[in-house]
């Protein structure tokens, strides 16, 4: 049986999340035994712009691989995706749905042995990486209810993980760590908590999730910023830099430009 449901209000990573919702719908199924260890959800996006103007959905990825099988004007089969570095921005236009499953940071690599690093920043067709996997997309888009669709994909999978993975339980550790631990704010601060030399951690990061450490916590750190700055009121941007760790409000405004490509005071008055 599925696990528990995703929380429906867990909007964090979305840019302008209000507006995108005028968009396109999401929703959310949990995912089953076969990939509960490696996997976070499924996602369903679908969106019908026909004699609308097309809409740029962006997106502050977290540091996952997405499978996804997708229908849209422009492109439809399978896709494996790696994490991306920069805003994620999809262009939608017309019509398209695409149904997506978040592996965990680190458990598409886990599972399936890929050394992640190889995808950062790439997408690559499912059947380039997995090539008994033909075939799987057109079922899943052939198929119109998403509970089936599910079904298809955890059938897919299941028997084919690659075990247990001791390197894989310690990264997966840590980037929970860095997620919900406020305090934790530099490597050396990751490094010291886990014993663990910052090579052996570079190494690893690179393998399973695809980027860095100090990457992954200055991602969490941002999408914590973009999160409260679209659901606060007029934010004291000094006492949101202290509280996600960085040096000073300055530091943390040239970060959040640099990423999010405008002010966060901007992006609170864009998101209310």
């Amino acid at each position: 049986m599925p696990g528990e449901p995703p929380d429906p209000s867990d909007v964090k990573g979305i840019l302008h999340p209000g507006e995108q919702a005028r968009h396109r719908t999401l929703n959310r199924l949990p995912v089953g035994p076969a990939l509960a260890e490696f996997a976070d959800w499924y996602w369903v996006v679908r969106w019908d712009l026909r004699g609308r103007p097309d809409y740029r959905a962006e997106i502050l990825s977290f540091p996952c691989v997405n499978l996804t099988f997708e229908r849209s004007t422009l492109r439809t089969g399978g896709f494996v995706t790696g994490v991306c570095t920069t805003k994620y921005v999809r262009e939608l236009s017309g019509e398209g749905e695409t149904f997506g499953l978040r592996f965990s940071p680190g458990g598409f690599g886990a599972f399936t042995g890929t050394d992640v690093g190889t995808l950062r920043d790439d997408s690559a067709p499912l059947t380039q990486l997995l090539p008994d996997a033909a075939g799987l997309a057109e079922r899943v888009l052939a198929e119109p209810d998403d509970d089936r669709r599910r079904v298809l994909v955890e059938s897919f999978f299941a028997g084919r993980g690659r075990g247990d993975d001791p390197q894989y339980a310690q990264v997966a550790a840590i980037v929970r760590a860095m997620s919900s631990d406020a305090s934790l704010t530099r490597v050396d601060q990751v490094t010291e908590r886990f014993a663990i030399p910052i090579r052996t951690l570079q190494r690893l990061f690179r393998r399973y999730v695809g980027a860095g450490p100090k990457w992954v916590l200055c991602r969490f750190r941002l999408q914590d910023a973009a999160d409260r700055l679209a659901h606060g009121g007029a934010p004291d941007l000094a006492v949101l830099a202290a509280d996600l760790g960085y040096f000073d409000q300055a530091h943390f405004c040239r970060e959040f430009v640099a990423e999010i490509g405008m002010s966060p005071t901007e992006y609170a008055r864009r998101s209310r």
